[in-house]
Formats: structure tokens, sequence, C-alpha cells
């Protein structure tokens, strides 16, 4: 692009753009980006189950978490079993279709998940999906 002066000669503009601040800065928020992601995936670690047959999930429900310890979970927040259905009772404008997502660790003894769908059918819970993954195809 030129323009001219005011004595009618022609001059050019400057049309080098320096990137090295806007690369600098993209680096930063790279950097921060991958500190932060896996704080925020933080969860409930467990190994649940492998199975043949997995269907995806589709819709959001309430997850209630068995871990290793045989800790109990309602979404991320550890409860005890006995005030489970309490706690599923206020919650239960929020279930869809008062249906909720069971996840248990493999190592837990069916005891132990026995009890809890006990208590999720006592508070009125009538359909439990289990959670689990595919099997992993040997390479």
């Amino acid at each position: 692009m030129a323009f001219t002066n005011t004595e009618g000669k022609t001059q050019t503009s400057l049309s080098d753009i320096n990137v090295t601040p806007f690369v600098d800065v993209l680096l930063v928020l790279l950097v921060i980006f991958m500190l932060t992601a896996p704080i925020l995936q933080s969860g409930i670690e467990l190994d649940v189950p492998q199975t043949r047959t997995v269907r995806e999930i589709s819709q959001e429900k309430l997850v209630v978490s068995i871990d290793r310890g045989q800790r109990l979970y309602l979404g991320n927040d550890p409860v005890n079993i006995h005030a489970l259905g309490s706690l599923l009772r206020e919650k239960k404008g929020q279930l869809s279709g008062e249906s909720i997502f069971l996840r248990a660790d493999q190592s837990v003894p069916f005891g132990t998940v026995a009890m809890v769908v006990d208590e999720l059918r006592q508070a009125g819970i009538e359909q439990i999906s289990m959670v689990t993954e595919p099997i992993q195809q040997r390479r």
C-alpha cells in the first residue's frame, strides 16, 4: 500500500508484523492449559470391570461410585451409605426418570455392591445402570 505525503512523494507503509510477542503469549497460554487440564478432570479413580457389550452413555444421570477401599461417592462427594438414601431423595428432582449410574471397582466384593443397590432401591431408584468398559482387543 502506498501513500503520498504533502510534498507529493510516494512512500510505502511498514507491512512487516512482529509475531514474536504473539508466539510468546500463545506459548504461555499453552503451558497454563497443560497444567490446569489434568486438575479439572480429576475424579474418582476406578478400575471398572470390562465387558463385551457396552452401551454409550447418552444422557446425564447421577453417578454413585464405590472405590477399592469400599468408600462410597455420590458424584465426586464422599457419602456415608446410611445417608445415601436421604441425599438421593433430596436430589430426586435432578434424576432423569429415577435412574442412576453405579460405578464400582472390580475389586469391590459383591456384598458391598449389593448393599449399595439395596440402599438405592429403598430410596426409590428403580433403574440402576452398571458402568463398565469395553474389553481391550489384543494387538
